[in-house]
C-alpha cells in the first residue's frame, strides 16, 4: 500500500462524467434528428439558391445600350442543362430587368418594392400554403453590370463545405444551449444529491473514529446508508466481530495459562524454601518470584481489560508503604537497600487500589532486576500525586525510553524478564488518566515517574 493514498472527489468526478454522458447523448440525438430531417427534406436540403445567384452574378453584363444581358458562360449553360425549371429575375436600380424561365406571378413584380433591401428570403406559411411552392431568395450583388438585384427560387447544389457549416451551425444552435443548461443543473444538483445520499456515511465514520481497541463489541451502524455502501459497513462489522472473537480466545488462553502456572510455581517456592541458605538459593528464589510475577501480570492483563473495578479514593502513601514492605526482603536479598520517601503523610487519587499496587510493584521489581545489584532503590511519593522509583544502576538510553513500554520489548536481548511489567504500568496509568515517564535518576540511574490525577477535595 502506498504511503499516501490517492483520493478523488466523488461529487466532481460524477458531475463531469454525467456532463460528458449528456454531451454524447445530445450529440447523438442531434445527429440522428438532423439526419432524419435531411432525409425527409424538412431541414437542410443539399441545394441552395445562393449557388444560382452566384452563377447569374458572373454572367450578368450590359450591352451597348446599357440594357442587362446574360453572357453565355459555361456555368450558366451547365445550370440550364441541369435545371429544367430554372427561373430568375435580375433588376438594376434604374428599373431595367431581365428574366429567364417562368417567373411565378407572386414574385414577378416584387423586386421594385424591395430596392432598399440587400437580401431577403420569401417563403410560405407551413400547413396553410401549398408545400410544393419553393421559397424565393432575393439578394443584391455586385456584377460586371454594377449592383443588381437577383431573385430566384431555383436551388442549385450546395457545396460540401457549406453543407458542413450549415449543419454545424444548426447543431451548435440547438445543442449548446441545451448542454449548458444540463451542465449547470448537473453541477448544482449532483453535489446536493451525493451529500444527502452519503449523510449517513459521515455518522458511520464518526462511530468508527470513536472505536477503542479496549472496548469489545463495537459495531458500525448501517442505518440511513445507501445500498451500495451497506456491504462495506457489513464487511467491517464482520471483521470487528472476528477480531473480538480472536481477542477473546487469546484472553482465555492467557488467563488459563496463568492459572495453570500458579500451582507449580507455588510448589516450586515451597521446595526452594526448604533448601539450605546460600547464593544459589537466593537466585532460585528470584527466578521463582519472576515466574510468579509473570503469572500475575498475565492475569492482570485480562482482569484490567475486562473486569475493571469501580474507582475509589486511594492513598498513594499507603500504597507505597505496602509495596515497600512486600518487596523489601526481595530487594535486600538482591543486594539493595530499599528506601521510602514521602513529602506528605497522605496523597490521594481516584482509582483501583489493586491496580495501582501492581503498577508500583512492577516498577520496583524492574529496578531490582536492572539496578545493577548495588546502591539504594528509592520510592518517593510527591504531593502532586506522583510516585518516583529510582535506582543507581546504568540508566536507560534516551533512544530506548519510549520503546521499553512496548509489550515483550526487552532492553537486553538476553534479559530473563518477559517485557510485560512496564507495559502493564503504562496501561494502568492510562486507565487512571495519568502517564508514566523515564527520567535520569538523582545518582545516575533510572527514575520511573508515575503521574496520576489528584483526587478532588471532598466537600
Amino acid at each position: 500500500m502506498s504511503e499516501q493514498a490517492e483520493h478523488y472527489c466523488l461529487r466532481s468526478q460524477l458531475s463531469w462524467r454525467l456532463v460528458t454522458l449528456q454531451a454524447l447523448l445530445l450529440a447523438m440525438l442531434i445527429v440522428c434528428l438532423i439526419s432524419a430531417l435531411c432525409a425527409t427534406g424538412f431541414l437542410i436540403v443539399p441545394r441552395d439558391e445562393d449557388h444560382v445567384i452566384s452563377i447569374v452574378q458572373g454572367a450578368v453584363a450590359r450591352d451597348g445600350k446599357g440594357d442587362l444581358i446574360l453572357r453565355p458562360t459555361a456555368e450558366l449553360q451547365k445550370l440550364r442543362d441541369d435545371t429544367p425549371d430554372l427561373w430568375f429575375l435580375v433588376r438594376d436600380r434604374e428599373g431595367r430587368s431581365l428574366t429567364e424561365g417562368a417567373v411565378p406571378p407572386e414574385f414577378a413584380r416584387i423586386g421594385g418594392a424591395l430596392d432598399q433591401i440587400s437580401q431577403a428570403r420569401l417563403g410560405w406559411q407551413m400547413f396553410e400554403d401549398d408545400p410544393r411552392k419553393p421559397p424565393a431568395r432575393l439578394k443584391r450583388v455586385n456584377s460586371d453590370a454594377g449592383p443588381v438585384q437577383v431573385l430566384t427560387a431555383t436551388q442549385g447544389p450546395m457545396s460540401s463545405v457549406k453543407t458542413a457549416l450549415a449543419t454545424t451551425l444548426a447543431f451548435l444552435a440547438i445543442a449548446l444551449p441545451g448542454l449548458f443548461l444540463m451542465a449547470c443543473a448537473t453541477f448544482i444538483a449532483t453535489p446536493m444529491v451525493v451529500k444527502r445520499a452519503f449523510a449517513g456515511l459521515d455518522t458511520t465514520a464518526d462511530e468508527a473514529r470513536r472505536i477503542d481497541f479496549r472496548q469489545r463489541g463495537s459495531r458500525l451502524s448501517a442505518d440511513h446508508l445507501p445500498l451500495e455502501v451497506a456491504p462495506l459497513v457489513t464487511a467491517i462489522n464482520d471483521a470487528l466481530k472476528r477480531l473480538d472473537d480472536g481477542y477473546s480466545r487469546h484472553q482465555r488462553f492467557v488467563a488459563d495459562a496463568a492459572h495453570e502456572l500458579r500451582t507449580p510455581i507455588a510448589i516450586l517456592n515451597t521446595r526452594l524454601e526448604s533448601l539450605p541458605p546460600g547464593p544459589e538459593k537466593t537466585r532460585l528464589l528470584e527466578d521463582s518470584a519472576r515466574l510468579a510475577t509473570l503469572a500475575e501480570q498475565l492475569l492482570d492483563i485480562q482482569r484490567f481489560d475486562q473486569c475493571r473495578n469501580p474507582f475509589v479514593r486511594v492513598d498513594l502513601v499507603a500504597v507505597a508503604r505496602n509495596v515497600a514492605a512486600d518487596l523489601a526482603p526481595l530487594a535486600i536479598a538482591a543486594g539493595y537497600e530499599l528506601s521510602l520517601d514521602t513529602s506528605v503523610d497522605r496523597v490521594e487519587t481516584s482509582g483501583d487500589r489493586a491496580a495501582l499496587e501492581r503498577a508500583l510493584t512492577n516498577l520496583v521489581q524492574n529496578a531490582i532486576q536492572h539496578g545493577g545489584r548495588r546502591g539504594t532503590i528509592t520510592i518517593h511519593v510527591g504531593s502532586a500525586a506522583t510516585i518516583d522509583v529510582s535506582d543507581e544502576g546504568d540508566g536507560i538510553p534516551q533512544g530506548e525510553r519510549t520503546r521499553i513500554f512496548d509489550p515483550f520489548y526487552r532492553l537486553a536481548p538476553l534479559d530473563r524478564g518477559a517485557g510485560l511489567g512496564l507495559n502493564m504500568v503504562r496501561e494502568i496509568a492510562r486507565l487512571h488518566g495519568g502517564h508514566v515517564s523515564v527520567l535520569d535518576g538523582p545518582k545516575g540511574g533510572a527514575c520511573f515517574r508515575l503521574t496520576l490525577p489528584p483526587a478532588p477535595f471532598a466537600s
